[in-house]
């Protein structure tokens, strides 16, 4: 089976635990999407970065997100006051181990995500495709996080915002701080790949990157599937507010729907038109699918 062959499976397989995963929440179901994410992130990564350029987006990513999910914990900087419940598993210091697979397989697909908008980073690229890319790939990663925090933390309780929150018990520290944690880690590769991007042994066809944008829609219309199932009940957050599950699930879903969704939609025009040569990505899809 080929590297297509293989990633296109994934993405099913992906798609099918995900509408598994809405039925039969528990940690089971959560390690196994993780699982897939991860393998895809390797595989796809590879393809375009080598085995090295994707190890390093690896060790990056979770070296960073750990050192600032830590310090939070610790501090309440960046994100604000709140804890990990035991919820999620075995911790590493403070941080459940899940959260850095998190980190790494959403992060990745936002970074393919802002390189199709953005431009692609390469070894001598240019300050704009550098600075701007990461800058893109951050707030793309924070949309996820701004669809499904407030159901994990306030329903889910996996973890608890100690201060509450405007946002159905979420606080925008938040989500600043979410913005800091991905964007060090995504600038931190972007000067990689421009000082010692490793050259891709073959062209990428724009399916390759359809195969990504795919992994985030799925991401995005989870949360849609969840709002048609879950049934509504009052929950509260760490302060007493209450609120209707209901409505936290509805939120997601249009929040889904109307930001992930429509990065989604912006990053598939731009591999159809294959536009932006002036940075970079027309070369790197120039073979035919």
């Amino acid at each position: 089976m080929n590297a297509q062959k293989l990633l296109w499976g994934l993405v099913a397989l992906f798609a099918v635990e995900t509408v598994a995963g809405v039925f039969y929440q528990n940690l089971a179901s959560t390690v196994l999407q993780l699982a897939t994410m991860i393998a895809f992130m390797l595989l796809h990564g590879a393809l375009r970065y080598r085995v090295e350029g994707i190890v390093v987006f690896a060790v990056i990513c979770l070296v960073v997100s750990n050192i600032f999910e830590n310090l939070g914990v610790a501090s309440g900087f960046p994100f604000g006051p709140y804890h990990y419940t035991d919820a999620l598993g075995p911790k590493l210091f403070y941080v459940p181990l899940m959260i850095g697979p998190a980190y790494l397989s959403v992060g990745y697909m936002a970074w393919v995500l802002g390189t199709i908008l953005t431009g692609d980073v390469r070894r001598g690229a240019g300050a704009f495709s550098t600075f701007a890319t990461p800058f893109v790939a951050a707030f793309i990663m924070v949309l996820w996080d701004l669809t499904m925090d407030p159901s994990a933390s306030t329903v889910q309780k996996w973890w608890i915002w100690e201060s509450g929150g405007g946002f159905f018990g979420v606080p925008v520290s938040n989500y600043l701080g979410w913005f800091l944690t991905v964007y060090v880690f995504m600038q931190l590769f972007a000067l990689y790949l421009r000082a010692r991007a490793p050259v891709p042994e073959l062209l990428q066809p724009k399916s390759y990157f359809i195969q990504a944008i795919a992994m985030y829609a799925i991401v995005a219309l989870g949360f849609v599937l969840t709002f048609l199932v879950e049934d509504s009940a009052p929950v509260t957050d760490a302060t007493g507010a209450a609120w209707l599950s209901g409505d936290i699930y509805e939120t997601a879903a249009i929040t889904g729907l109307f930001t992930m969704m429509f990065v989604v939609v912006l990053a598939a025009i731009k591999v159809v038109q294959r536009l932006n040569p002036s940075q970079g990505e027309v070369s790197a899809w120039r073979r035919q699918d």
